[in-house]
């Protein structure tokens, strides 16, 4: 029969040959492949055979799919199936196959009118249900930017495959309304499904930059970095203000562009299948795991399924170490790629799962492991070898990635009583706007947004010059050692998100100065 699709029958009722098809996507972290769906009932014993590398969830949908196409009134057939999931040589995980392996099935037997345009996305419950899955948010950017932007979802998964720009979306609740409209005898009956409510059960209380009293260098810092998108390190002692300040840095951040905020909630619906959010998140998210994560925790992977860790949860927004000191020196350096990169790259032995991981890096530690070595350090009990194993845990090449390191004094009884209060997030966030537009306005021409991203070589450009005086400071700390030479664009990025602020029309002598003196005054510059 006709279907209301542009490209509608494949299959010729004539043909002596039974194969039926349905197209999904096989998901490799948040990339993927179109998989065809191929299905054959032959002449041998009953049976159902699943092939093309189908891990241990696609080989349980054997009994699912028969269960579920059984009570929706539509038994499969009762010969020997045969399904083929192509290209056979890459490996398939995830019950979304489910909806796809079982209209492959009914077209094989003539049940339905099998299509080349929808890509089926969803899992099966025995009684027929359309369930959503893990990862399909992705999956659907997958079948958009692969040519193929019709999708069939469940119902649950509605809101998620409606965040994908261009993508037709068509959501049932029940196989029995699938199967009805692909041209199957069947009385279609909707279900309704059940939608966890969220698991806030009270609005977080908002953060401000006005209640960090004092700190004026430490807020300066927060400021450059939000502008520029810089990492910064806020190293002192405890009760200072730290976390206060780090917490505080998501609040003047300008909002994630869409694009970002897609890969975000798509990252999200890798861990959460049962997400509940029907927009995409604006507000940059804050990531901030304990001292005590593995490399696993925050990298990414694991066996089976890699599942996305900390730093890609993070992606458009701010990863928060606190106690940096105290986590292992070996799972911090595996933070030195995607500083660099803006993503994660997993190795396997028979596959490569890359995540995105464009975040801002917020390290605080203490001066040592009892705190007190600040100032004069006549509080502090630690030894000098205890206070060079604690702050070597932070390696050079870790700390030569960090823009801004910053020394944050104790506050004192003039900064709580005083009478002037600090600026507001909603203040600083407008000047941190105002700046972002400057750099965008300026690096368009490059095809880049933030002074952050600026590659070495195009500090040649015209466009991107500093003033004689400037270069001839930062050649000086370059030539004295105190810089590296990956150190060196770093200084030129941070003083360009100064003039930015500053509102002037390129850096100076004294913004490459305050650019020197927040990435050398805790401990020194550090090579690797």
């Amino acid at each position: 029969m006709e279907s209301e699709a542009k490209t509608p029958v494949v299959l010729n009722v004539d043909s002596p040959t039974r194969i039926g098809r349905a197209y999904s996507v096989a998901l490799n972290g948040m990339t993927g492949r179109l998989v065809t769906v191929e299905a054959d009932i032959g002449n041998a014993l009953p049976g159902f055979t699943l092939l093309g590398l189908p891990d241990k969830s696609l080989q349980e949908a054997k009994d699912r799919i028969r269960a579920a196409a059984r009570n929706t009134g539509l038994p499969l057939t009762r010969r020997h199936l045969t399904v083929n999931l192509t290209p056979a040589s890459l490996h398939k995980r995830g019950s979304h196959f489910d909806l796809a392996i079982i209209m492959a099935a009914w077209g094989a037997d003539y049940a339905v009118a099998n299509e080349s345009g929808p890509i089926f996305l969803a899992a099966l419950g025995l009684d027929g249900t359309l369930q959503s899955a893990p990862g399909i948010l992705p999956a659907v950017m997958v079948a958009v930017e692969s040519g193929y932007p019709e999708v069939i979802v469940a119902t649950a998964a509605e809101a998620q495959a409606n965040m994908v720009p261009g993508a037709q979306v068509r959501a049932f609740s029940h196989l029995s309304e699938v199967a009805h409209a692909f041209g199957a005898p069947l009385e279609p009956r909707s279900v309704s499904f059940w939608q966890r409510q969220n698991n806030r059960l009270q609005e977080e209380p908002q953060l401000d930059l006005a209640e960090v009293q004092g700190q004026q260098e430490a807020r300066w810092a927060l400021e450059i970095a939000a502008a520029g998108g810089h990492h910064i390190l806020l190293q002192g002692p405890p009760g200072a203000g730290k976390t206060m300040l780090a917490q505080r840095l998501p609040t003047i951040l300008a909002d994630m562009e869409p694009q970002t905020a897609l890969e975000n909630a798509a990252i999200r619906t890798l861990l959460d299948s049962e997400d509940t959010n029907t927009q995409l998140p604006t507000r940059p998210p804050f990531q901030a795991p304990h001292h005590s994560a593995t490399a696993t925790a925050l990298i990414g992977g694991g066996s089976g399924i890699i599942r996305p860790g900390a730093v890609s949860r993070a992606h458009g927004g701010v990863l928060f170490l606190d106690e940096a000191a105290e986590f292992n020196r070996d799972v911090l350096d595996m933070l030195r790629q995607p500083l660099e990169s803006g993503k994660v790259t997993l190795e396997r032995a028979r596959h490569t799962v890359e995540f995105p991981a464009q975040f801002q890096l917020v390290l605080a530690t203490n001066p040592c492991p009892c705190g007190y070595g600040y100032g004069t350090g006549q509080h502090c009990r630690c030894t000098s070898l205890q206070r060079r194993r604690y702050i070597n845990k932070l390696s050079g090449p870790l700390l030569d990635r960090i823009d801004l390191q910053v020394t944050v004094h104790p506050v004192t009884s003039q900064h709580l009583t005083g009478v002037q209060s600090a600026e507001s997030s909603a203040t600083v966030a407008r000047r941190v706007t105002e700046a972002i537009q400057r750099s965008r306005q300026r690096l368009s021409r490059f095809g880049l947004t933030r002074n952050h991203h600026i590659p070495a070589r195009l500090f040649r450009e015209p466009a991107l010059q500093v003033s004689t005086e400037a270069k001839r400071i930062l050649d000086r700390a370059l030539d004295a050692g105190d810089i590296s030479a990956r150190g060196y664009g770093r200084v030129l990025r941070v003083a360009w998100s100064i003039a930015d602020l500053l509102q002037a029309d390129q850096p100076g002598a004294e913004h490459i100065d305050m650019a020197l003196y927040l990435r050398l005054n805790t401990s020194g510059e550090h090579h690797g």
